[in-house]
């Protein structure tokens, strides 16, 4: 078995994935370790889709202008259909505005013109809606495993059903696994959430905090009135006070009759207890989507039909973490997604890239460098 490589990254989601791919393109030997077996839905990139779109808030936050640049858009392979994206929001709202701006659209949807346009939303009282209509759906799963497919065949090494167990810092990395030990002189570690753990063994303690989200599906009163065959976009809100921390919605093309209606929120968790089941306490989460389903949803069932889970590893001001580590300038690490980081993964991997060749970033990474954490 093969042991020394140019660049080893840990972490075989979608975030380590791109990043590999970049490294095999720039003819790096490159080696990709994953802790699960292959396919696996214990992480944060699993699942079969996600919402793909240029509607960020740009005034607000300019450090993700380069979303718009994302080499992967609702026409790719990997697309579920370009469906559009309603973003519901208060008029004058700061982040709906500065949506609506970067979108270049002028016109803003009242409740009467958004039902019309979309019979199954039902706006409140002085509320309204902006129509990003090059967002889509992507397919999550397809995505993964085309990225993976196209790194092995740059040359890449993808091991999975390895966890990492030590990590020596030093001019070459020594990576020691359940199955091998590795050496290279460039570390990434994409881990998602258990990033944490393992940068604490070379001394860095991160805020990464790890949470554990309700993937909820409800059913439609009547089949086939939001199906993936009618005229049905996503959705996601901006500020309304039904919606804590925000709630977004795909239509139904995981689960035939069934939408996928999220709180962007979840309860603090231990990666490794990720699998146990949990408490059968009420989830103060299902309550609020329930309620906002009622008003905001009325052709959906109030009570969720289906409820996965998935990982969302925030940070303190939910911005990525995008550096290299401070003492160990040849190990580099991403992490800290925080929900919002699966459509920019083939941009990030190239910044990761950049970053563990030495290279200057072909984008501004002050807003994701580590010593914006005071203490850390």
């Amino acid at each position: 078995q093969k042991s020394t490589y140019d660049v080893i990254v840990i972490g075989a989601g979608i975030q380590g994935s791109f990043t590999a791919y970049h490294l095999a393109q720039r003819h790096k030997d490159t080696l990709l370790l994953e802790q699960f077996l292959l396919p696996h839905s214990r992480g944060s990139s699993h699942g079969q889709n996600r919402i793909i779109r240029t509607a960020y808030p740009q005034e607000t936050h300019p450090k993700y202008h380069w979303c718009h640049r994302a080499p992967v858009s609702p026409r790719s392979k990997a697309s579920g259909g370009q469906t559009g994206l309603v973003v519901l929001g208060l008029p004058g709202e700061p982040e709906l505005e500065a949506c609506r701006r970067s979108l270049g659209v002028d016109e803003v949807l009242d409740a009467t013109a958004l039902a019309q346009r979309f019979p199954g939303f039902r706006l409140q009282a002085g509320q309204v809606a902006v129509l990003d209509s090059t967002a889509g759906v992507l397919f999550a799963d397809r995505a993964l495993r085309a990225v993976q497919e196209v790194f092995r065949r740059h040359g890449g090494t993808l091991r999975d059903g390895e966890k990492v167990l030590h990590i020596e810092p030093g001019a070459t990395v020594t990576v020691t696994t359940t199955a091998g030990v590795y050496k290279a002189p460039r570390l990434i570690i994409t881990a998602g959430a258990w990033t944490g753990a393992l940068v604490e063994q070379l001394g860095l303690r991160l805020p990464l905090q790890p949470l554990r989200i309700n993937v909820c599906y409800w059913r439609e009163k009547q089949p086939g009135s939001a199906s993936s065959g009618s005229v049905s976009p996503c959705f996601l809100t901006l500020g309304l006070s039904q919606a804590p921390h925000g709630i977004y919605g795909l239509p139904s093309i995981e689960y035939p009759g069934l939408m996928k209606v999220c709180h962007h929120h979840g309860s603090p968790t231990d990666p490794e207890k990720r699998d146990q089941a949990p408490s059968s306490a009420p989830h103060p989460d299902i309550a609020v989507l329930s309620s906002f389903i009622s008003s905001y949803l009325p052709g959906l069932e109030t009570q969720p039909a289906v409820m996965e889970t998935c990982l969302y590893t925030n940070t303190p001001d939910e911005d990525f973490i995008l550096d290299r580590h401070p003492k160990f300038s040849n190990i580099v690490i991403g992490a800290g997604f925080s929900g919002h980081g699966f459509k920019l993964a083939p941009v990030v991997g190239k910044l990761l890239c950049e970053l563990s060749l030495g290279e200057e970033p072909s984008h501004n990474m002050a807003h994701f460098a580590i010593t914006r954490f005071p203490g850390v």
